[in-house]
């Protein structure tokens, strides 16, 4: 089996490497550099390419980045039919890129005028079908309809349109594609309660689904987990995703993604024995951690304890994490977890830690460190003191002689009570003493 895994570990990299994505994602593979903004955007499709284009030209400061992400926003629109997404590029453009780059009134009345014609097309097949009622075709006309107002940028209509399909709709097959097409819009709309119901609904169907509608399901669940906060059952989802994925979600995720949000939310919310079974030594997982080699490296250097090093990463990699549309506004939270987790963790093995040394592994002041402490240890997730004016913190374990009799007491009370019992029953079973019921029938 894991040769059979490590097989497809390297199947789904060369499809990677053969449609245009780099093995390592353009978000980490140049640390501490801008981000390539072509690389990003080659590893999406469709709408998501273009949101993810101009949430980099929002966030970042880079007037350079700004200006080719809107560029490659505007080129990709011009490709569907979305004339709203047209306008509002071109605006944001304001003439930076040249007379090029403004608003194309001749190709937004084009556009327009075939969105009438097809409209009214597909309302009177519509209107057939219903009143023929062909249940089939009235499911391919709804489906048709939310495919329109997809294209044109109308999400909710869209939304509306997948979700009356679902009464017309005679098999398993039909019901997971409308909550794939649900799936979609919902992503996009950031309606996430939708999410986790439709994910759930498609996994409910009583045929078994393909590898590739698993591991999308799971992406899914995932990123409707990340936005909620949960960030273990995030990880879990997107660790569970099959290498399957491959490039086939694009116009979601794509599978460095993957890699990047299930490693970061394990780091944050993992034990260190989860971090081993289920990152570390998982065969599946590794082959989406090899496309973020930056994230399979600070998992390594946090589970071999080199915090300043995995620390280090982190820094490194934050810049373009902020420009992720997912991930943004997880980043800061998600960092504080990891930090207080190796703090955390440097700590347990020892009865007392010099805060100079301790300051120096994670290469920060003895102030700052202090303060940081302190708040762990408030909060109950360290057990210890500190000796502020000789900078030692001192752990606080518990009374290991004490506790062990408390616990002989308490089994002594327990045996006790127990015999008493016993010679209870035993003497009213020598003397014949029995409850008869006093029911009445």
């Amino acid at each position: 089996m894991e040769g059979d895994d490590e097989v497809g570990a390297s199947a789904m990299i060369d499809e990677s490497m053969s449609n245009g994505v780099e093995s390592a994602s353009p978000a980490t593979a140049a640390m501490g550099e801008p981000m390539d903004v072509e690389a990003y955007a080659a590893m999406y499709t469709g709408r998501t390419k273009i949101l993810r284009l101009l949430f980099i030209a929002d966030k970042c400061d880079n007037e350079a980045m700004n200006l080719e992400a809107l560029r490659m926003a505007y080129d990709e629109i011009k490709k569907g039919e979305d004339t709203s997404l047209h306008r509002e590029v071109a605006s944001k453009i304001r003439g930076r890129l040249g007379p090029k780059y403004n608003v194309d009134t001749a190709w937004v009345d084009s556009v327009e005028k075939r969105a009438i014609l097809r409209k009214e097309k597909l309302e009177n097949e519509l209107n057939g079908y219903r009143t023929n009622l062909i249940k089939e075709s009235i499911r391919m006309g709804y489906n048709d309809y939310g495919e329109f107002y997809y294209t044109h940028g109308l999400l909710s209509d869209a939304f509306k349109s997948y979700v009356r399909t679902r009464d017309y709709c005679t098999t398993s097959k039909h019901i997971v594609q409308m909550c794939m097409h649900v799936l979609l819009v919902s992503i996009e709309l950031g309606q996430y309660t939708h999410v986790a119901n439709y994910v759930s609904k498609a996994e409910n169907t009583p045929d078994p689904l393909p590898a590739v509608t698993q591991a999308k399901l799971k992406c899914a669940s995932g990123l409707a987990f990340l936005e909620t906060k949960k960030y273990k059952l995030a990880a879990r989802k997107f660790i569970e995703t099959g290498y399957e994925l491959g490039n086939n979600y694009s116009e979601v995720i794509a599978p460095q993604d993957v890699g990047l949000y299930g490693g970061l939310c394990a780091l944050a919310s993992f034990d260190r024995t989860e971090l081993k079974t289920k990152v570390i030594d998982n065969v599946g997982f590794r082959n989406f951690l090899e496309l973020v080699p930056e994230v399979r490296e600070l998992i390594n250097d946090f589970y071999a304890s080199r915090y300043a090093s995995c620390l280090e990463y982190l820094e490194k990699l934050k810049a373009n994490l902020l420009l992720d549309i997912h991930l943004h506004e997880h980043v800061e939270a998600l960092y504080t977890e990891i930090r207080h987790k190796a703090i955390i963790q440097y700590t347990v093995p020892f009865i007392s830690v010099d805060l100079h040394n301790m300051a120096d592994a994670f290469k920060t002041s003895v102030v700052g460190l202090e303060k940081e402490l302190e708040a762990l240890i408030t909060n109950g997730q360290i057990q210890a003191r500190i000796d502020s004016h000789n900078k030692i913190l001192y752990a606080r374990h518990a009374d290991q002689r004490k506790a062990t009799f408390q616990r002989v007491l308490q089994t002594g009370g327990e045996f006790e009570r127990e015999v008493k019992s016993m010679l209870l029953r035993a003497n009213l079973v020598k003397h014949e003493v029995t409850a008869k019921s006093g029911r009445k029938f």
